[in-house]
């Protein structure tokens, strides 16, 4: 299959060589992270796309100046909510019914779950939780960038906290969880490009209970 064949393709690059990705890719791969599933279909995650240069080199010290940023065309910082509020369950709820034509009111048990899972008080494990939604949008635009051959490296490397004051996160309710370089490897100057991919064997991986 195709997508085998991609996932075979792609690496987490260590390196990029500067080159931009055309804006059509970056849409498409945007657009399958905005289709990632989430709990409850609340997306609690935005998506800020920095491709900017100056804003880069302000960023590639928050990121410990490694290559990828250097080198990439796109950064994506997966920025999750900071919490859960009742307010943001209200803004979802209502999205949602205008989104498929009913009224607020008939999706009251709904509403009351959303508001029954998440206690406000517990700011930290609401954010982690939504942290965990992020990273699940983070495996599909990766694979989504491999389907482009577009380079995609996740980063976990970076200070958070300069991160959020650099793009103003804090101000808008949400904490950088994870970053992804977007572009194209520079193969001359990474190592890591012409590797063997090395996964664990099937048999170890995955376990059949028939």
């Amino acid at each position: 299959m195709e997508i085998i064949e991609k996932l075979e393709w792609r690496y987490a690059a260590k390196a990029m060589n500067g080159k931009k990705v055309p804006a059509e890719k970056i849409d498409r791969i945007l657009e399958a992270a905005r289709l990632a599933p989430s709990a409850f279909g609340l997306q609690p995650f935005e998506i800020i796309s920095v491709s900017n240069p100056d804003l880069l080199a302000q960023l590639l010290p928050v990121a410990y100046n490694q290559n990828q940023v250097k080198g990439c065309s796109h950064l994506l910082v997966f920025a999750a909510w900071d919490n859960y509020t009742p307010e943001r369950i209200e803004a979802f709820i209502e999205h949602v019914a205008k989104e498929r034509n009913v009224t607020v009111e008939s999706l009251a048990s709904y509403r009351q779950a959303l508001l029954n899972s998440f206690d406000p008080a517990k700011s930290e494990i609401n954010f982690i939780h939504a942290a965990k939604q992020a990273y699940i949008g983070l495996g599909v635009t990766i694979v989504a960038a491999a389907t482009e051959d577009v380079d995609g490296s996740p980063m976990e490397g970076f200070d958070t906290a300069g991160m959020d004051a650099l793009l103003g996160l804090r101000e808008r309710g949400l904490r950088s969880a994870v970053i992804l370089a977007l572009g194209y490897r520079d193969a001359d100057n990474d190592r890591f490009a012409n590797l063997k991919k090395v996964r664990a064997d099937r048999a170890r991986f995955v376990t059949h209970l028939n």
